[in-house]
């Protein structure tokens, strides 16, 4: 069975990075990750599949780009 999640960033400030994020595009979660180590957790404690996966996604893209993007998907 696949999953899907999906994210979106809701505030970008120097000192963190929040995202709103859940399964098939219920944003239901909060993972916030801070832009100078790149630690990240969740607002309800479960640091999960889902979000180990779409916390890896978005790290990638910043190492690339530079930028935490607006908008992420992952599926499997």
């Amino acid at each position: 069975m696949g999953m899907m999640v999906t994210a979106r960033r809701v505030e970008a400030t120097a000192g963190e990075v929040r995202y709103e994020f859940g399964l098939d595009d219920k944003f239901d979660r909060i993972l916030t990750i801070d832009p100078s180590t790149l630690d990240a957790h969740v607002e309800d404690g479960d640091f999960d599949s889902a979000a180990g996966s779409i916390t890896a996604k978005i790290v990638k893209t910043w190492r690339s780009s530079g930028e935490f993007p607006t908008r992420m998907l992952f599926a499997s």
